[in-house]
């Protein structure tokens, strides 16, 4: 299927439409497509963030996608202003918190913030990462926490440190630091001079993935126990597949899956 974006876009997500709906057998229903959209003014550097929600898409599997009713999109939300050096939104998926969408950005050489789009209000705005000291560069990701709220978990050197922010009694979300792991006890790493990175996370399982000279490394933030995915690669995100979707009269090989 193929929607005309109002906007060239730099970050999207595609979102269940269906009101109470659990997500476990919603494929065939309507769904909404969010884009976000980065507007650097090169004259004066200013930046400006936009976001735009489809109206619900349906289609039905067994016609062609050109059969899909599609209204349009709503209008973009109120422009919110990045005070920031060359801004971009990374190409890990956001992670849907409480109604809204949270996207990665990266800015002021690899330094990294949040932007968060509220579906309900319709509106943008800017969280800051955890203050630390050095600030939070990348690698590092946004997670869906275990207990529903969202998690920040980035590398200092050899050193995993995991965030989650939550609103405190008096109304404001605050980060706290949930855990720091000495990544050199926990995992076989051969040479700690080559670069570790964390590249994905299970949503809502407290569970990482990372990178290391010898391979990528599924880890249980709760219990830290870890096992070994596969071999040295170079990727940039790592995505699990959590369920999947057969359309009635197809048939898949078992030893495919």
């Amino acid at each position: 299927m193929k929607l005309e974006a109002p906007v060239s876009y730099v970050g999207a997500a595609v979102l269940c439409a269906v009101r109470g709906c659990d997500h476990r057998a919603c494929h065939e229903g309507p769904f909404r497509v969010v884009v976000i959209n980065l507007d650097m003014n090169e004259d004066d550097g200013d930046c400006v963030a936009h976001a735009c929600v489809s109206s619900p898409v349906t289609n039905k599997w067994s016609e062609p996608c050109s059969d899909s009713h599609f209204d349009g999109w709503s209008k973009p939300c109120s422009a919110l202003h990045l005070v920031m050096t060359d801004p971009f939104i990374d190409s890990l998926p956001p992670v849907l918190i409480d109604n809204a969408l949270h996207f990665r950005l990266t800015y002021d050489d690899e330094r990294v913030g949040i932007l968060k789009y509220d579906l309900s209000s319709n509106c943008l705005s800017l969280i800051d990462a955890p203050l630390t000291r050095p600030a939070i560069f990348w690698p590092a990701i946004l997670m869906a926490m275990e207990d529903g709220s969202l998690g920040l978990a980035h590398l200092g050197g050899l050193t995993l440190y995991l965030w989650s922010r939550q609103m405190g009694s008096d109304g404001v979300a605050l980060w706290t630091r949930r855990k720091v792991i000495s990544l050199k006890e926990l995992l076989p790493i051969q040479n700690p001079k080559k670069r570790i990175s964390v590249i994905g996370s299970v949503e809502g399982h407290d569970i990482i993935f990372v990178t290391t000279d010898l391979g990528i490394y599924e880890i249980n933030l709760k219990t830290l126990r870890w096992k070994k995915l596969w071999k040295r690669e170079n990727f940039r995100s790592l995505i699990p597949y959590m369920s999947f979707y057969n359309r009635q009269g197809i048939s898949i090989c078992p030893f495919l899956l």
